[in-house]
């Protein structure tokens, strides 16, 4: 084909978007390279260290805001999301019994990573069977890549005041990836418009009030990045509002009046494994670190490692209603090996002593929710 007759460009990126439908994208858009704008509000959430330990976002700064120096030859970047939320998946009833563990809705199957990194792969592929060979790249919250401006910028929703991209027709539950391309397709509008309007649900229901303004995250303070990212000591006073998330958090999704509209998914690869949606606190704490590398194989749940894993779920027994059994479950942590998990646990066992001692209920951060039917 002529590469650079506009006629067959537009043709060729409106096959493109059919193509990622097929695959299983719920939306796809195009845009081009420039994020300059994002230079300055960058730099000043890294200058207040809202990144907390995840270094690695002040690295390559200027591929970040100029992606086209990341995959030489980059001329555009497709971006397209997916809906993650499985069906029939409890979310407050969940949060609501504090002997269930909470893990964040889109985590609980296969890595997602993986999922939408083969199926961007497999555009690209299709791309191919019609133009013949070019250059691409997929990536899906990898490298130094600016997600969501990009996500706006081509078109498939506004960011939200969690930070979060949010769309009319499907809320936020969903996920974002992108593939590099050396091809000069014409571009989608950006998404300019804000519907968030006077609303700070998000803000509001934050159980560590990590939301520090409209569109500022403090990570340090959230519960995402102190499940996951944080691979030390969670700092005491965050311990109590963690309640039962033991990895991740979907508070500000599960308030926003915008998922009313969110749509499940229909992929299968997100179906939980092994209960996730609906287990005990106490059946996973009696996971060995073989039957965690097991039942974890291919998911996003390996990030946190078998010894963040049993700090959660040392933090959400303290949290928990109590009993015998939990009692005994802390006990066996504090004799362990582990020093990060003898801290947190020793930690619950005080804390469901004093919370007995002073019979105050644990902390519930939910209050309304205006989120799918649960």
């Amino acid at each position: 084909m002529t590469q650079y007759d506009p006629e067959i460009l537009q043709t060729l990126a409106d096959q493109i978007k059919a193509m990622a439908i097929s695959l299983g994208f719920q939306q796809c858009g195009i845009t081009g390279t420039d994020l300059s704008a994002e230079a300055a509000p960058l730099k000043a959430w890294l200058d207040k260290g809202y990144q907390g330990e995840m270094g690695y976002l002040e690295n390559h700064f200027d591929k970040r805001i100029n992606p086209a120096l990341l995959t030489e030859g980059t001329q555009r970047i497709i971006c397209v999301r997916m809906n993650c939320l499985p069906p029939d998946t409890k979310t407050i009833s969940v949060l609501k019994n504090l002997d269930q563990a909470y893990i964040s809705r889109y985590t609980m199957g296969r890595d997602y990573h993986k999922v939408m990194r083969k199926k961007l792969t497999q555009l690209g592929k299709q791309m191919e069977t019609l133009i013949g060979q070019f250059g691409y790249r997929a990536f899906v919250d990898s490298a130094p890549v600016l997600e969501r401006p990009l996500a706006r910028n081509s078109g498939l929703g506004w960011q939200g005041k969690h930070t979060l991209i949010l769309n009319r027709q499907a809320g936020s539950w969903f996920l974002l990836g992108e593939l590099f391309v050396d091809l000069p397709l014409p571009v989608d509008p950006p998404y300019e418009e804000e519907h968030c309007g006077q609303c700070q649900a998000c803000i509001d229901i934050c159980p560590t009030q990590a939301i520090v303004a409209p569109y500022q995250l403090d990570a340090r303070r959230c519960i995402s990045y102190l499940t996951i990212e944080l691979k030390g000591s969670i700092p005491t006073a965050f311990r109590p509002l963690i309640g039962n998330r033991i990895f991740g958090c979907d508070d500000c999704q599960l308030i926003c009046p915008w998922n009313r509209f969110a749509k499940h998914s229909d992929e299968t690869d997100f179906t939980p494994r092994h209960n996730l949606d609906r287990i005990s606190l106490l059946e996973l704490q009696q996971w060995s670190e073989a039957t965690f590398l097991k039942r974890t194989e291919g998911s996003a749940i390996r990030r946190t490692g078998y010894s963040g894993w049993q700090r959660n779920i040392a933090v959400a027994l303290g949290n928990s209603r109590g009993g015998e059994q939990v009692l005994n479950a802390l006990q066996s942590m504090i004799d362990g090996d582990d020093p990060l998990v003898r801290e947190h646990a020793l930690w619950a066992l005080q804390h469901l002593q004093s919370r007995n001692a002073d019979q105050q209920p644990p902390i519930l951060s939910h209050r309304r929710s205006a989120t799918l039917p649960d």
